[in-house]
Formats: C-alpha cells, sequence, structure tokens
C-alpha cells in the first residue's frame, strides 16, 4: 500500500515485451488507514468489502493510470488493454477464498479501455495456491537461462522465481517487509526502516529466530504461498526488545528464511537477482549477500526497472488473459494443470 504502480509496456503476451513508460500513484492517507485497519483485522479482511471502499480502491487505480498517460501524452485510443491486479486484503487458498479489492466494470468504464483482473481466483478455486502469478514473467524476461538463477521479489512477503534449462519453479519464501514495517509503525512511527540502519544497529536474537524458523511453513514442500500477515503472531515475541533489536531479528528472519528456500530448489542458484521495494534496503541486500554465498544484485544489474516489474507483469499478464494463454503452471502455484484466468470488462 504504498503506491500504486502503472507501466505501459507492448506485449504479445510471449517473448514480444517492450517497456515503454511508467508512472505512479497515491493511496489517499485515509483510504490507506481504512485498509491497513482491514488488513490487521482478520474477521473484517477475510469478508467482503463494502460497496464505497470498493469504489474508492478502483477509482485510485483508474486515476493512477489517468495520471500516467496524461504526463506521457498517452490517448486512451492509444491503450488497447489495462490489467490491474487490485489490492488484495486476504489470502487463504486453503480454504480456496482470495480477495483483491477492485472492479473491473468501473474502471472499463472510467477509461473508456478494456480491463483484465481477478488473475487469482481461477487458480485458487481449481486447488492452486493463486500465487506468486509473476514467474512466468520473469521466465519471459530472462530469455534462453541455462544457468540456475533465482529472482526474489521482496515485498510484504518474499517469494522466489526459480529457472533452469528445465525449470520454473515458485514459491513465497516466508516474510519480506511486512512484519519489520509494521514494527516500525509501532515502535517508531515511521512506516519503514530506511537502509536498515535501525536493524544495523541492533543484535538478532538468535533464539527467538530459530522459534520462528522451526514453522512448519518451512518445512512445507512448494509450491506454496502466505498471508501477509501469516507471521503476525509473532509481534508478542518482540515486546521485551528494544527498538534495534527487534528490527535486527525481524531482518534476519527475512533473510535466513530466503536462505532455507534453497533446500527446495533442484540446484543452487547461482545468480539472485532482487525485486520489490526490500532491495531498497542496503543491510538487507548486504546480509543477503553475506548468507548466500552467490552474487546477489538488483534487477537493474538485468536492465530490469526493479520498481516496476510487477505493473509491468501484469499488463502482460492481461494480454495472456485476454487471448486464453496459460497465466499459472503447477510448479509455480500448485494448481493440477496449466490455468488461465482473469475477468475481462469492457466500457
Amino acid at each position: 500500500m504504498d503506491g500504486i504502480d502503472v507501466a505501459l509496456i507492448e506485449t504479445d503476451g510471449d517473448s514480444l515485451i517492450k517497456c515503454q513508460a511508467f508512472g505512479s500513484g497515491d493511496y489517499e492517507p485515509a483510504l490507506r488507514k481504512i485498509l491497513l485497519d482491514r488488513l490487521s483485522t482478520p474477521s473484517l479482511a477475510s469478508t467482503p468489502p463494502p460497496e464505497a471502499l470498493v469504489e474508492a480502491v478502483t477509482d485510485a487505480h483508474v486515476f493512477a493510470v489517468e495520471h500516467m498517460m496524461k504526463q506521457n501524452l498517452i490517448s486512451s485510443e492509444e491503450v488497447d488493454l489495462v490489467g490491474f491486479h487490485g489490492q488484495t486484503i486476504f489470502h487463504a487458498p486453503e480454504r480456496r477464498i482470495t480477495i483483491q479489492i477492485f472492479d473491473g466494470q468501473r474502471a472499463a468504464h472510467r477509461l473508456n479501455i478494456p480491463v483484465a483482473s481477478d488473475f487469482r481466483t481461477a487458480d485458487v478455486l481449481a486447488g492452486g495456491q493463486g500465487a506468486p502469478l509473476a514467474p512466468l514473467y520473469h521466465r519471459a524476461k530472462l530469455g534462453d537461462v541455462k544457468e540456475p538463477t533465482a529472482i526474489l521479489n521482496i515485498g510484504g512477503v518474499s517469494n522466489i522465481t526459480y529457472c533452469d534449462a528445465d525449470n520454473v519453479i515458485a514459491f513465497d519464501t516466508g516474510p519480506g517487509s511486512a512484519l519489520i514495517d509494521d514494527f516500525m509503525r509501532k515502535r517508531v512511527g515511521v512506516a519503514f526502516d530506511r537502509d536498515g540502519l535501525l536493524a544495523r544497529s541492533g543484535k538478532s536474537n538468535e533464539e527467538r529466530l530459530q522459534n520462528w524458523l522451526a514453522h512448519s511453513y518451512f518445512k512445507k514442500a512448494p509450491p506454496k504461498s502466505l498471508d501477509r500477515n501469516h507471521f503476525h503472531d509473532i509481534s508478542s515475541d518482540l515486546n521485551s526488545l528494544s527498538d534495534s533489536d527487534g528490527a535486527a531479528s525481524l531482518l534476519d528472519f527475512t533473510v535466513k528464511s530466503i536462505v532455507h528456500a534453497r533446500d527446495h530448489l533442484p540446484q543452487t542458484p547461482q545468480r539472485w537477482f532482487i525485486c520489490g521495494g526490500g532491495r531498497h534496503n542496503q543491510f538487507l541486500m548486504e546480509c543477503l549477500q553475506n548468507n548466500l554465498g552467490v552474487p546477489v544484485k538488483s534487477v537493474e544489474a538485468l536492465g530490469w526497472n526493479g520498481d516496476m516489474l510487477e505493473a509491468e507483469c501484469f499488463a502482460w499478464l492481461a494480454v495472456r488473459a485476454v487471448k486464453g494463454l496459460v497465466l499459472s503452471l503447477p510448479m509455480t502455484t500448485g494448481v493440477p494443470k496449466p490455468m488461465s484466468g482473469g475477468r475481462i470488462d469492457y466500457p
């Protein structure tokens, strides 16, 4: 909920991918607070959101697209399709439930452009995890990859796409930045630990870390996925820790859970490329490098735009949805067979 990313790409939904323009939008502070409150209240998060909230979130996304088009002098006639992921507020694939706030018909009407949305539901209803959905895009962007390579997205949750000459495997590795961000808001009153400075000044609590890593999720074979608040109950373990030690322990939890993810891969990745907001955390990147023992770089080293990768991905997936092409695989979401999905709304 730090913002709404917008990317304009030219694509055939396959190997042709040309990124042309980027933009971003914001949630109004009051709307962000409503969403955060809903996320932190499980009984609310798991119920259908009120119509007014759906409209507000949809309109914020539409405004972000309109603003980007205006800034880049792009008319609606030049855009064939818009893919909107929406705002996830609840994800429980074991119950075959995933909730993304968004109204595709409202967006299509306002933009006067066809809209693809609701990318996860078909996968979840078929028994898949519904996440992550970026792996096929990562694979398409990487091209002909032979060396074991990992694309690691560190958002609220961390997820990995592993590619080699024969495989595409994906799953959520564990926490990303959500636990740290929530801790910072509660303890320090700021949105995040900039560059990991607070965590760097503290010491990770090894006893608590080992207890967290003993969670059954980390032993579970992929594909697997997490809700943003899956490890929320560990917050009580932080009460006796200082601000710096709490931040250090949570960052270490993110790093060590990523390291453990290697146990579920057919080969050890020789290269790691990091996307998502977490790659801006300098201390987190240093810790990953030290713990993984192989080159760890941001996806910019590949010539990618790490801030816009997911926006690009859902534009690409939108084209695949319209064409009825596959969005997920058994080894990316655990769906029984390769699945298409998405809902298309027209003006």
